[in-house]
Formats: structure tokens, C-alpha cells, sequence
């Protein structure tokens, strides 16, 4: 099993950056896949950006430019880099780890773009 605990979202204006942080606990070497994920009220939850353990990412194409996903040299830390942050990147954002065939889920950080 693996326990995550997301931090850092907050209240940003347009074009601001932030970083989101998410600390993981137990079973870290077993992790397939990690990931960020984020979430509008009434729409999907959506793959903002993941890193495998090879260390290769993949980011939504809304995010391709903007945001950096990486992991601590700990393995335990997973951190999304935000910049140039627009409005529709107001959302939940969540951490995610993949150990085949379980997916663990954090509780979510509130990331809203506004002026």
C-alpha cells in the first residue's frame, strides 16, 4: 500500500506559477507509475502529467510547456511545477501512484486561477 498527501495548491493569478508537492509513504518501491491528476466539478478527472521509474514523462497536451513533473531523489516526493498558469487550469489536483494493478489516490489540493 501507499499513502499520499498533497500540498501546495493555492490561489494564483493568471500567469503565476506554483508548485505542487506530494509526499508518499509505504510500499514507494513497488511504484510503477506517478502522476498528477486534476479534476473540475461535473467534468472527469483528467491526466494533467506522469513519470514513470525509468524517470520518462508524459504531459496532457493543455500542459505541454508549462508544467514539470518530478520526483525527489528519495523516490518518496513527487512535485508539478506550474507556470504560466491560465484560469482553466483552476481545478483539484491530485496525486497518483500506480503498483499493478492498484492505483492509490491522494485527497486533492485546490489549484484556482484568478485575477
Amino acid at each position: 500500500q501507499v499513502q499520499l498527501v498533497e500540498s501546495g495548491g493555492g490561489l494564483v493569478q493568471p500567469g503565476g506559477s506554483l508548485r505542487l508537492s506530494c509526499a508518499a509513504s509505504g510500499s514507494i518501491s513497488s511504484i510503477n507509475f506517478m502522476g498528477w491528476y486534476r479534476q473540475d466539478p461535473g467534468k472527469q478527472r483528467e491526466l494533467v502529467a506522469q513519470i514513470r521509474s525509468d524517470g520518462s514523462t508524459d504531459y496532457a497536451d493543455s500542459v505541454k510547456g508549462r508544467f514539470t513533473i518530478s520526483r525527489g531523489n528519495a523516490k518518496n516526493m513527487l512535485y508539478l511545477q506550474m507556470n504560466s498558469l491560465k484560469p482553466e487550469d483552476t481545478a483539484v489536483y491530485y496525486c497518483n501512484a500506480l503498483i499493478f494493478p492498484m492505483n492509490y489516490w491522494g485527497r486533492g489540493t485546490q489549484v484556482t486561477v484568478s485575477s
